[in-house]
């Protein structure tokens, strides 16, 4: 199907709708033992990020040593999906994660704002792919999409798929700054289209970040293309994700709305570092019945 059929298909949003099924998801009863479950698998789908200017190889490597070992009294306990860092940290990171499962994902193409050259993204992302990136978070041009050249948009994703080669690609919209549910739906099926093996809502440098209307947005975006394809495409949440009870609630949503083959990290992740933290109180909490302080966790 070209770009303008999928966009010719692209249906209207009902804010309000949208608005009164997210408000249900957070009044579903779960029980203590489902709710063990779902705090792990929370804890199985976070991106560990740091994404700062002041960011140092050494940082990098704490977080890396965190992402493997998140509670020394609970060995039991899943991995993270992965470790999320800018480019010139790829190596390091690379090597710190080899042979234990955590996969390492890299923002590229000029993340946060491409507002960059093309070619200069796409060698980027080469770059970092070649340094053992496994994941590229990539970010589209806003400012081409609210202008209307919905192609470019969908261009700039195929050349940087084509770009990372074997590694997955997560694209990032920036639900932020788009403005309208309308638009979120509309720049969720450009991505599909255009062969993301991910969409994600932001780069969690703009408010707001992760909400779970647009989130519910970009999952029916996700079942519809499968429904009438039978393409399976991941969905990550980023920006403001910040506790459990959250968490649990686009658990349910996302349940809900695209069923139980999706309950995975290769195919839903949280971008939420700091939650990473909370659900670890949470879980033991839930084995000892004692909260631990959250200073008794890493920061990195």
């Amino acid at each position: 199907m070209s770009l303008s059929a999928t966009l010719a298909n692209t249906p209207p949003i009902d804010s309000v709708g949208v608005a009164e099924r997210v408000a249900r998801f957070s009044t579903r009863s779960i029980k203590k033992s489902s709710k063990m479950e779902a705090l792990k698998l929370a804890l199985s789908m976070i991106d560990l990020t740091t994404l700062e200017g002041k960011d140092t190889e050494d940082k990098v490597r704490r977080l890396c040593y965190k992402a493997r070992h998140l509670h020394v009294d609970l060995p039991e306990l899943p991995t993270v999906a992965a470790v999320c860092v800018y480019p010139t940290m790829v190596k390091v990171a690379r090597e710190e994660l080899k042979d234990c499962g955590v996969q390492v994902a890299a923002v590229a193409t000029s993340f946060p704002s491409g507002q960059d050259d093309l070619s200069l993204r796409i060698r980027q992302t080469k770059g970092a792919v070649r340094d053992g990136a496994q994941e590229i978070d990539m970010v589209i041009s806003r400012g081409r999409f609210l202008a209307g050249d919905y192609q470019y948009v969908s261009d700039e994703i195929v050349a940087v798929k084509e770009a990372c080669g074997e590694a997955h690609l997560k694209v990032i919209l920036e639900t932020g700054e788009l403005q309208t549910l309308e638009n979120v739906r509309k720049a969720s099926d450009i991505a599909i289209h255009a062969g993301a093996d991910f969409i994600k809502t932001s780069t969690g440098k703009v408010q707001p970040a992760a909400t779970m209307e647009v989130t519910l947005v970009m999952l029916e975006a996700i079942r519809d293309h499968f429904q009438e394809t039978g393409k399976i495409v991941g969905m990550k949440p980023a920006g403001g994700i910040s506790n459990s009870k959250i968490a649990i609630r686009y658990l349910v949503m996302l349940r809900e709305t695209l069923g139980n083959r999706w309950l995975t990290p290769d195919l839903f992740r949280f971008g939420a570092s700091s939650l990473a933290n909370d659900l670890l109180m949470q879980i033991v909490k839930q084995s000892s019945g004692v909260y631990q302080s959250s200073n008794y966790f890493s920061l990195d």
